[in-house]
């Protein structure tokens, strides 16, 4: 093994517990020593698939993808993830199954999952109702199982919900590791999570939320900046609050962009819609009502459009630290004169930024991989020890 591989498995095997329960819905249902083992294996498959070793610990088996919303990097990335560590990937089609003729949430979980190791449900349209919707699909394969109708239990692997979006902020911890050189340099980092104008509404509040969530477990000082109206659900401000006093750092909220980037070194500009309008866009499409959805999307681009001047421009950035504050959003990005006329932020902005993202998108894969692979491994620590002695991904 190379040093940096060996300094991982190291850190890994020094833990308390690297072993996870069998579902990751939130991060902070997780152990500061879960938290650890899975940016930890996911940074030594990251290695392992650099020198292009195989990941590959499964002969056969199915990794179940369930998304109910559009997807290019999540899904790309549980497909690639699946793959490399040996597993087929098989989308389950709400429109082809006979979930369409009423078949039960237990039933379908059951059905999928005979042979399945791995679900993964990406579930953010429904506020309240996509992780609490996930965790009915939890509790009836633990039924199957532990009844003897499923030889296995598979794992499930939050794709992104209505609260927290636990791959992309998993991978944007390694992303700021990377940047920073370890995780204890994140300490004190003042993190700028604010809200950035969109000519679209609807955005799912799961970024923001899920960036609180975890961020403030790891000393850092983040900082909430919105327009007034844009909250985010009250228990995770609670949630970031407790954390931020747990860990030494601090978490705050303020109406003001600019007193967000000030001093800041990492932004984060990111749209999302109001809590409240997750709500009734809920109601709304639960109901079917598209003329409630056609006027609530009106009166929300409308109610966007008073706050265009929040864009993350060459001004703001020049008040981070040093002016050189790493940018960082989860893609895409909408970029003012290139995807649409105003947007989150300055096109010469991103272009500085771009691979930066790209970098920090490369994570995700790798992030769900380590879900997958602690979900049904006992002892990751030796796995890894072995995929670096065994053979290369290539047969040829």
């Amino acid at each position: 093994m190379n040093t940096n591989l060996k300094e991982t498995v190291q850190a890994l095997e020094a833990l308390a517990s690297s072993k996870s329960s069998a579902d990751f819905l939130l991060t902070w249902d997780k152990t500061d020593d879960e938290l650890m083992a899975t940016a930890l294996v996911a940074k030594a498959l990251k290695e392992l698939h650099r020198e292009g070793r195989s990941l590959r610990i499964f002969d056969t088996g199915l990794a179940i993808a369930i998304f109910r919303d559009k997807s290019t990097r999540t899904r790309f990335s549980f497909s690639s993830a699946a793959n490399a560590l040996g597993l087929a990937v098989a989308d389950l089609d709400e429109e082809k199954s006979q979930i369409s003729h009423g078949e039960t949430v237990r039933e379908t979980a059951n059905m999928i999952s005979f042979m399945a190791e791995i679900i993964g449900i990406r579930d953010d349209m429904y506020l309240g109702q996509g992780n609490s919707g996930m965790r009915e699909v939890a509790a009836a394969v633990q039924e199957g199982f532990e009844a003897g109708v499923l030889h296995q239990r598979p794992a499930l692997i939050n794709l992104q919900c209505d609260i927290d979006h636990p791959t992309q902020t998993m991978a944007d911890l390694l992303a700021l590791e990377a940047h920073f050189g370890s995780f204890e340099a994140l300490r004190g980092k003042k993190l700028a999570m604010t809200w950035a104008y969109s000519p679209s509404y609807g955005k799912p509040l799961s970024v923001p939320q899920g960036i609180i969530g975890l961020m403030t477990r790891f000393g850092m000082d983040v900082v909430l900046a919105h327009p007034e109206g844009y909250d985010l659900l009250p228990e995770v401000i609670s949630l970031g609050e407790k954390q931020a006093a747990a860990s030494g750092g601090r978490f705050e909220v303020t109406g003001s962009m600019e007193e967000a980037f000030e001093g800041a070194d990492v932004v984060y500009p990111k749209s999302w819609a109001p809590f409240h309008v997750m709500q009734q866009r809920t109601d709304l499409l639960s109901q079917g009502d598209r003329r409630g959805l056609d006027q609530l999307e009106k009166e929300c681009l409308a109610n966007n459009a008073r706050y265009q001047d929040w864009e993350c421009t060459e001004d703001l950035m020049a008040k981070t630290r040093d002016g050189k504050a790493l940018y960082m959003h989860c893609l895409p990005a909408d970029i003012t004169d290139v995807s649409c006329q105003h947007g989150e932020v300055a096109a010469s902005v991103f272009e500085r930024y771009r691979l930066a993202t790209y970098r920090e998108a490369s994570f995700k894969p790798f992030v769900i991989a380590s879900m997958m692979m602690r979900a049904k491994v006992d002892d990751p620590a030796a796995t890894i020890e072995k995929l670096a002695a065994g053979g290369s991904r290539k047969l040829i």
